[in-house]
């Protein structure tokens, strides 16, 4: 495997041949180790990964209210960036035929996002993505700046343009059920095929193996390999 570090974010691929694309997006808390591991993971699979560094301009990231970090974050320009990492990886001699997207937290927000925004798409996977303005970590009684958030991801779903394979947690308390089911209905609408997957004994970040509290294990490993499963349907 060759791992580089790009201005972009950190890209991680095998050695040689030409391999299926995937922008991976970080969490809130930016392109950290766990991120990187996640990459060289997929990579080890047979994928070209470029896992994206969103906070590339902030110069020194100090994250003190999550919420609040999240709500000023420029959506458009986020997504103008992951057009940008999906260009990138396409117009690769060693990627192909197909590039997919997946992230995790946040970047499971920015992943259905783009899934439904991003031209040049053949898979989403997100993972625990917040889905509403109106409640959450994302609601501001005052009202967000709608030039940075035009649209929460459930008002963006119908417009779905590619494959989807979303994950979430009943225990999750950032993303209630209900949002999920008001998901798949904004899905259905789309006429592309998706699956929500929805686990009983796990909550938010339940992917993340380093943090114990978090981090479900049996649960973890069941929907790395549906991830993969999907993958290799769809990107090839």
């Amino acid at each position: 495997m060759r791992t580089e570090e790009l201005e972009a974010g950190y890209l991680a691929r095998p050695d040689a041949g030409r391999h299926p694309g995937v922008v991976m997006v970080h969490d809130v808390w930016g392109l950290a180790d766990h991120t990187r591991d996640m990459a060289r993971r997929l990579a080890a699979e047979g994928y070209c990964v470029l896992a994206v560094n969103l906070y590339r301009r902030e110069g020194e990231v100090r994250i003190e209210n999550v919420g609040a970090w999240m709500r000023a974050l420029d959506d458009p320009r986020v997504l103008a960036d992951l057009q940008t990492a999906v260009d990138f990886l396409r117009a690769r001699p060693d990627v192909g035929p197909s590039v997919g997207i997946t992230g995790f937290c946040m970047g499971g927000m920015y992943a259905l996002m783009a899934a439904c925004h991003v031209t040049g798409l053949a898979a989403a996977a997100p993972f625990y993505g917040l889905l509403s303005h109106s409640r959450g970590l994302l609601h501001d009684p005052n009202g967000l700046d709608p030039a940075r958030k035009p649209r929460d991801p459930l008002a963006m779903a119908h417009g779905l343009r590619c494959p989807l394979l979303a994950f979430f947690g009943v225990d999750d308390p950032f993303i209630p059920v209900d949002e999920v089911r008001a998901l798949e209905r904004e899905l259905g609408r789309s006429g592309k095929p998706f699956e929500v997957v929805v686990y009983p004994d796990a909550g938010h970040a339940f992917m993340n193996d380093t943090r114990p509290d978090a981090f479900r294990p049996e649960t973890a490993r069941e929907a790395w390999s549906r991830l993969l499963r999907f993958f290799a349907e769809r990107l090839r």
